[in-house]
């Protein structure tokens, strides 16, 4: 049985053409990308023990052999944290025998003050999981006609999977289920993210394990957005970290004049007037 940290070792590994780090190409072969000995070779070590670890029989390779294969994989920073994390997990150390359950949904009376002073801008407080938890009116205005909000509990990750006006309202919406799939491996806790993904699997089916599987660190670009109004939005994100509670506040920037000019005409077009959190 596999683990996450082979997965993405290995995953990593069949993306990088030999050429781009300067190998030689050794002609044909079944599968495609990195050799296991070339990338033993790299990282210093063992080719059998490369395989242990891709296959999951060694699950606390040192932090020496874990950063030597980042070094290997010429991984960026995010994919090098990202690398740590499952270590971490893959280790055992996040592993118990919890029943699955969703997170807590409270929000912090400073965090909603800070959100608060963010308004008339567009932001939302949430969690890894996709759960809305607390917004300013003018995301309101501007998610609502998305069918996002419609639920009392709203969760951007199930909308994203399971609501298929998500594959319009997201211009991008293959990079944007990249996002919630990979965010999923970050839950408040190994517990909270098996509740959700073993909901949202059963419903999204390959779309969202596949993701999964495949370990791949989202850019988090411009996000574009179709909206139903007419508009094309083109948003920036910028992103504060709450690590005591495991949430996150989302703040949106117009990308350009056409966008700033949208969101303002569908804030005032609201009805929504009021801060929402959701507990």
């Amino acid at each position: 049985m596999g683990t996450p940290l082979g997965d993405f070792i290995r995953t990593k590994r069949d993306s990088i053409q030999p050429g781009t780090l300067g190998l030689p190409d050794r002609g044909r072969r079944r599968s495609p990308g990195l050799r296991r000995q070339d990338l033993a070779a790299r990282a210093g070590i063992s080719v059998e023990y490369l395989t242990r670890i891709e296959q999951g029989r060694d699950r606390n390779p040192s932090v020496a052999v874990v950063n030597a294969l980042a070094d290997a994989l010429s991984l960026s920073p995010s994919e090098r944290a990202h690398l740590r994390y499952l270590t971490k997990i893959s280790g055992g150390e996040c592993v118990t025998h919890t029943r699955p359950e969703p997170p807590s949904r409270q929000v912090r009376a400073t965090v909603l003050r800070t959100l608060r002073l963010l308004e008339p801008g567009m932001a939302v407080v949430t969690n890894r999981l996709g759960d809305i938890l607390a917004r300013t009116p003018a995301y309101d205005a501007v998610m609502s006609a998305s069918g996002l909000l419609d639920t009392e509990s709203p969760n951007l990750t199930r909308y994203v999977f399971t609501d298929p006006r998500a594959r319009t309202f997201f211009a991008d919406w293959d990079e944007v289920a990249d996002e919630q799939a990979f965010d999923l491996w970050l839950a408040p806790s190994a517990e909270n993210s098996e509740w959700l993904r073993s909901d949202l699997t059963p419903l999204a089916g390959p779309d969202l394990t596949r993701r999964l599987n495949r370990h791949v660190v989202p850019q988090r670009g411009v996000l574009r957005i179709d909206h139903p109004a007419g508009q094309e939005l083109q948003l920036l994100r910028e992103t504060l970290e709450f690590t005591a509670e495991a949430q996150q506040l989302i703040i949106f920037l117009p990308a350009d004049d056409q966008t700033a000019e949208a969101v303002e005409q569908l804030h005032h077009g609201s009805r929504h007037g009021t801060l929402r959190a959701i507990s």
